[in-house]
């Protein structure tokens, strides 16, 4: 465009120039002259018409500068967008890099939580079971020593101790006269005779045949001889006992339980024998150690039939 434009001004200017070289004695009429004058009309037409395609030349070419100007900041700016352009996709590129990773670490974020919750939850509830384990064991302690300190120290007051004595010296005194009358008969001698001719362990025998019989009398007479021969004794006692149990006479079963269970606590008659003191108890109007022999049981045989038993009495006394 810029070339163009000149070419017509060099060619537009030419005639003119070649029309306006007549000679002039005193420079009349020289259109290259900066100051021309004595000019015609027509060289005053051109004159201006010089002077306005030299200021549209110079407009000309300002704008084509304009123009190159704007052509070279376009091209930079161009450049700078596609710098954006492709800044911008790396950005997108990155940023979805970086969604795509939030998400895989959301989800094992998630997962952990979850486990985290489970193992939570999970702790909670043992730590409850061993709350309530605890509590428990605390109770059975409790209970037992209840049970050993009555067995041990309170297993009956001072006053039915003493009258428990009383009564075991009264039996002593009964099973004394009853030997002084088969003495008499000759037939305590002629016992004695045989026991002492037999094994212990055939007379502890023949003492279980009697009382599976409930011939408890003629028992009682076997297993007082091994008492007296300290042949299982704390089994003898256990023995007495249970047939003073079942013909009633509490105080003395009571008696020959304790004793039974101070020679010998670890037996396997200890169930029935503690189920069998509390029965006699409760007969005898000691409530208070009854319920205290009834939950020794619950607490040291939880899962027996004697357990099941004392529960049934406990029941019935707190109704």
């Amino acid at each position: 465009m810029k070339r163009s434009l000149l070419v017509v001004v060099s060619t537009t200017l030419l005639p003119f120039t070649l029309c306006s070289s007549e000679p002039s004695a005193f420079g009349a009429g020289d259109l290259s002259n900066p100051q021309p004058y004595g000019l015609t009309s027509n060289e005053e037409v051109l004159l201006e018409t010089k002077k306005d395609l030299h200021k549209i030349a110079v407009k000309s070419n300002n704008q084509a500068n304009r123009v190159e100007s704007l052509r070279e900041r376009i091209d930079g700016l161009q450049s700078v967008v596609e710098s954006l352009s492709r800044k911008s996709h790396e950005t997108r590129v990155d940023i979805n890099k970086l969604v795509e990773k939030n998400t895989q670490e959301l989800q094992t974020r998630d997962e952990y939580e979850k486990r985290l919750s489970e193992i939570t939850q999970q702790n909670s509830e043992l730590s409850q079971a061993n709350a309530a384990s605890i509590e428990k064991i605390k109770l059975i302690i409790t209970e037992m020593s209840s049970v050993v300190d009555n067995i041990n120290a309170t297993y009956v007051t001072k006053d039915e101790y003493n009258a428990l004595v009383k009564d075991v010296n009264d039996f002593k005194d009964l099973v004394a006269k009853e030997l002084k009358k088969l003495a008499s008969t000759g037939s305590a001698s002629a016992a004695n005779k045989s026991f002492k001719n037999m094994p212990l362990g055939d007379i502890a025998t023949k003492a279980k045949r009697y009382y599976d019989k409930k011939l408890y009398t003629k028992a009682i007479e076997y297993y007082s001889y091994l008492i007296e021969k300290k042949y299982k004794p704390a089994r003898a006692h256990y023995m007495i006992g249970e047939m003073n149990y079942y013909r009633k006479n509490y105080a003395d079963a009571i008696a020959y339980f304790k004793k039974s269970a101070s020679l010998y606590s670890k037996a396997s008659y200890m169930p029935v024998l503690m189920l069998h003191t509390a029965r006699a108890m409760q007969k005898t109007g000691d409530k208070a150690n009854a319920q205290a022999f009834y939950k020794g049981i619950l607490a040291k045989y939880p899962d027996t039939k004697y357990a099941k038993e004392a529960q049934k009495y406990l029941d019935l006394m707190n109704k």
